[in-house]
């Protein structure tokens, strides 16, 4: 809902600011303003300090609780413990962190904070559980589909992110990325409305520039289907040869050419703020990190370049992570940086993607609803 739209639920925008004043910070104002506060980690005076000067002493009310709760029918009436709870939380050396989301219906599903030093996090967001697409080398793609989330429970990844990123002490939540779980091409509809809450001034208040959208393209409509949200698209190439693509997405049924269309297409429908994209490679050892790929790849990304004025396009490398077969392994560090080099030489940026959070499997690919050990 808009705020006005909830003004008019609670009986006045006061309490509509209010509720999305807990929201923003992960605190369920029906637990916070509830007959009997359940905090959990938290305590009265921290949520307190936290909250707006102009909306400390301002209270909910029953009546508004109670009209706060029927939005949430059959899931206890509110969002922390209805819509989903926090089934589990893992933490590596780096302080990456992967949280395991248990939802209403009893199905599980992951997200993960980086933080990034001491001066933000990026959270990468889950859109489903489980994956249609079946890439050959990432964990969610060998658990199948079985379902998309819902906008609210997208959201949710949000909200327990900021609870936990205060109750842990990690940077706050500043980028986003629909890097987790799921094809979000397969839920444009819930993906483009939780966007919408994420970039609105009036809710969690990103810039469109901070919120990436990955598709690895289903087809090349999944660009024009993203592009009305405010984000910035990323697509998750892995090959610019149509039959090596096919071997690692097996699910792909249109030419590198064609899905290379859709995006410039939907490129160019985006204002010149956003005319921004990313071409993700994940980089298997004796597969597709030669140079003969690299240069396959700077001509496919400089067609990019070329149709769309004023786009800044950048290569993002991602060496594979281990999911447990014997397939496909690790690119060797030389391999990697010979591969960064040559798109350098021809003039396309190209970011290495440092491995983060892979010793608790919480690193690109490796995401599956494994429960982790504390």
């Amino acid at each position: 809902m808009t705020i006005d739209e909830l003004a008019g639920v609670l009986g006045g925008k006061g309490r509509a600011q209010l509720a999305w004043d807990c929201y923003k910070i992960g605190i369920d104002p029906a637990l916070y303003f509830g007959s009997v506060i359940r905090l959990g980690h938290d305590d009265f005076e921290t949520i307190y300090d936290l909250l707006p000067t102009s909306r400390r002493s301002q209270m909910m009310g029953s009546a508004a609780l109670e009209e706060l709760s029927s939005l949430y029918a059959n899931k206890e009436g509110r969002v922390e413990g209805g819509v989903a709870s926090l089934s589990n939380i893992n933490q590596s050396h780096d302080r990456t962190t992967k949280m395991l989301l248990k939802l209403a219906d009893g199905r599980e599903v992951e997200t993960v904070i980086i933080p990034w030093g001491d001066s933000h996090s990026t959270l990468c967001i889950s859109s489903q559980v489980g994956c249609r697409q079946g890439c050959k080398f990432c964990a969610t793609g060998r658990m199948g589909i079985q379902r998309s989330l819902t906008s609210d429970e997208i959201l949710a990844q949000m909200f327990f992110a900021r609870k936990i990123c205060r109750v842990y002490e990690l940077p706050d939540v500043r980028n986003v990325v629909f890097m987790g779980m799921g094809e979000p091409a397969d839920n444009c509809d819930e993906v483009t409305a939780a966007i919408r809450i994420l970039t609105d001034r009036d809710h969690f208040q990103f810039a469109a520039s901070k919120v990436t959208v990955s598709t690895v393209a289903p087809t090349p409509e999944a660009f024009s289907q993203l592009s009305t949200a405010r984000c910035v698209l990323a697509w998750s190439v892995h090959a610019a040869n149509d039959d090596l693509r096919r071997k690692l997405v097996p699910t792909t049924k249109y030419s590198m050419v064609e899905l290379r269309q859709g995006l410039i297409d939907a490129l160019l429908q985006k204002p010149p703020s956003l005319r921004k994209c990313m071409l993700e490679v994940a980089l298997i050892a004796d597969v597709n990190d030669s140079l003969k790929e690299a240069d396959e790849l700077a001509e496919f990304a400089q067609g990019i370049l070329d149709a769309v004025p004023g786009s800044k396009l950048t290569v993002n490398l991602i060496p594979f992570n281990d999911i447990g077969q014997s397939l496909y392994k690790k690119p060797s560090n030389e391999s990697v940086q010979a591969f960064q080099k040559r798109l350098q030489s021809k003039d396309i940026y190209t970011h290495i993607r440092s491995t983060r959070g892979d010793d608790a499997s919480s690193a690109c690919g490796q995401l599956a609803t494994k429960r982790m050990k504390p």
